[in-house]
């Protein structure tokens, strides 16, 4: 069976780090274009970047081969380089003393990843590609948006660490 061969493009901004945070995500799949958006009053830039990788591939309705596009080093690198599975092998560690950030965003990329044929690759930021850029505008008008979700994996975080 040949898969379908879709591209996705993201990325996530923040009004201050932490801060209001959106994401936007572009896909395309043969003359087919989808654009996703999202918002939340109190998130990181990393959270917004990781949730837009999610976002488009939870658009997906079957398995398809991805290549998937994001201007944030740490997203790509946590995949190409395996970090990420190498923090959920170690329970969320990155090392004896350090949890991994994020730990509920990277176990659904990782099971996203895991049921598709996904490819991660870099694309500078701020440098005029089309794509990159409408989804740094989706993400910048979400986090402008009116009566955002609540990000509850950072909104927790922060309570857990303040007891």
């Amino acid at each position: 069976m040949t898969l379908k061969q879709v591209t996705i493009y993201t990325d996530g901004a923040c009004l201050g780090n932490p801060g209001p945070g959106g994401y936007g995500v572009v896909l395309l799949y043969g003359e087919h274009r989808r654009e996703i958006s999202g918002g939340f009053r109190r998130s990181t830039n990393n959270r917004m970047e990781i949730l837009a990788a999610i976002a488009g591939l939870r658009a997906l309705k079957e398995k398809c081969r991805v290549l998937l596009y994001s201007d944030s080093q740490y997203l790509v690198n946590a995949i190409d380089q395996g970090w990420a599975e190498r923090w959920r092998a170690n329970g969320w560690r990155r090392n004896k003393s350090d949890k991994a950030l994020n730990p509920d965003l990277w176990a659904e990329l990782l099971k996203l990843v895991e049921a598709n044929k996904v490819e991660f690759r870099w694309i500078r930021g701020h440098a005029g590609h089309p794509e990159n850029e409408r989804c740094d505008q989706l993400a910048m008008e979400a986090a402008r948006g009116k009566n955002l979700a609540v990000d509850f994996g950072y909104e927790e975080t922060l309570h857990q660490r303040a007891r």
